[in-house]
């Protein structure tokens, strides 16, 4: 049924997949993460410095620091182009911060340094962001840096006086070390896998949906196999038909007559059944796409579902306003029907449908006084088999009808109504459904 509404649908920029916008964010936790550093960097200088009157190479330190500021100026004119991260640019990233803390202990006390414990840090960072053999790489590179500052870093003119606790500026060193590297871990660490949650998330979401068109093409097939068998015998009975009606037997009996009458209209629904399957899964039985109006083909739609299914208490309210040239679809058509069967038959005195337009996009709303949606199916709307009758096979007729809005660009929303019944609204865009110009001079 997908067949013909999928032709129509406009391209539309393809989502960003999960594991793109993970990267992206992954990437802007780092960028984060940096400008923390930034900070912090500077006020441990001023501390050390200017506050313990320990003696630091603050200009060479200020400088390491300007390229990491300009390093992460970069980094974030990266994330802003939108492009996919990939796990070596991430590599590449936490690497340079490793160098960058690397040249900074070099500067100030090497291996004795307190802080010299930011390496697990990059690690911990790698072992989350990054696959196994980039992790083991950071591990590798940061013992390489740990031991090279234990060779040939500048000493800090410090005396050993870890006795004192507290009040030793190494021990303090040590606390607020462990401090800075707990907090970070738990921040970023709790972003990250956050960040990592989303995207299995949407993995699963694509696969759901992937599960669900693919259901929707098995019973497309069921439907398109069906309805070739079908065709062979409903003609044969519409010929015998025929053939009974010119017989004088039959047509000196009225009552026959009559019989054989309501006989060749009903295999006439069937043969109409079976075409419209056919057209809607693109195997047109003769029959072709026609342009038509959009109020001409709500009202066509809504005419065969009187036809079809009198309620006396149904009513249809177009405001759309300027007309619109299309195509008629079929998919749409049953689309529609769906909706419409589904509210008669729990509400067949007060069905209400409304046509509207908002903007570009088209708006059918069906009103019922039924007793409305239970909660989880309002939750689990579109889904197959979630039927309210509960009977085995049943619950297809939303399922089908949001796969089509969806196909088409649109989306179908559900709710209760307050004092009872339920509201369907069905979006459409209309450059979805619009008969084009350029399709017109092709058709003739």
């Amino acid at each position: 049924m997908l067949a013909s509404a999928a032709g129509k649908a406009p391209p539309a920029a393809r989502p960003a997949g999960p594991d793109k916008a993970a990267g992206l964010k992954n990437l802007q936790q780092l960028i984060q993460l940096r400008w923390i550093a930034v900070f912090g960097q500077v006020l441990t200088i001023e501390v050390v410095h200017y506050g313990l009157r320990i003696a630091i190479p603050v200009e060479p330190m200020l400088t390491v620091l300007a390229g990491l500021v300009a390093f992460n100026v970069l980094s974030l004119l990266r994330a802003r182009t939108g492009r996919r991260v990939t796990s070596v640019e991430l590599l590449v990233a936490l690497l340079v911060d490793v160098a960058t803390l690397t040249a900074q202990l070099y500067l100030s006390g090497g291996a004795t340094n307190p802080f010299v414990f930011l390496y697990l840090l990059q690690v911990i960072l790698g072992a989350v962001l990054l696959p196994a053999w980039a992790t083991w790489t950071m591990v590798g590179v940061t013992s390489a840096c740990f031991a090279a500052l234990a060779l040939w870093a500048q000493p800090l003119a410090l005396q050993p006086d870890h006795h004192r606790g507290l009040a030793s500026p190494y021990v303090m060193g040590l606390l607020a070390s462990f401090a800075l590297t707990a907090a970070l871990l738990v921040t970023f660490i709790t972003r990250i896998v956050g960040n990592l949650r989303e995207r299995d998330e949407r993995l699963a979401a694509l696969r759901q949906r992937a599960a669900e068109e693919e259901h929707i093409v098995r019973m497309g097939l069921l439907a398109s196999g069906a309805a070739h068998e079908l065709g062979t015998p409903l003609s044969t009975l519409a010929v015998i038909l025929g053939d009974w009606q010119h017989l004088p037997h039959f047509s000196s009996e009225p009552e026959l007559a009559d019989d054989v009458a309501e006989m060749q209209a009903q295999v006439a629904r069937c043969k109409a059944i079976v075409s419209g399957i056919l057209l809607s899964a693109g195997e047109a039985r003769g029959e072709s796409s026609r342009a038509t109006t959009l109020n001409a083909f709500l009202d066509d739609v809504v005419s065969r579902w009187r036809q079809r299914r009198p309620c006396p208490g149904f009513v249809f309210d177009n405001q759309l306003g300027d007309d619109l040239a299309m195509v008629a679809d079929s998919a749409i058509q049953q689309m529609v029907g769906n909706v419409l069967d589904n509210a008669a038959e729990v509400s067949p005195d007060d069905v209400h449908l409304q046509a509207a337009r908002s903007g570009d996009t088209l708006v059918l709303t069906v009103r019922d006084r039924g007793p409305g949606f239970a909660p989880q199916m309002l939750q689990q709307l579109g889904k197959p088999y979630q039927s309210s009758k509960g009977q085995p096979g049943r619950g297809l007729g939303l399922f089908l009808v949001v796969n089509v809005a969806r196909t088409l660009g649109g989306h179908v929303a559900a709710r209760n109504l307050e004092g009872g019944g339920a509201e369907v609204r069905i979006t459409l865009p209309l450059s979805a459904i619009a008969l084009l110009e350029e399709d017109v001079v092709d058709d003739r």
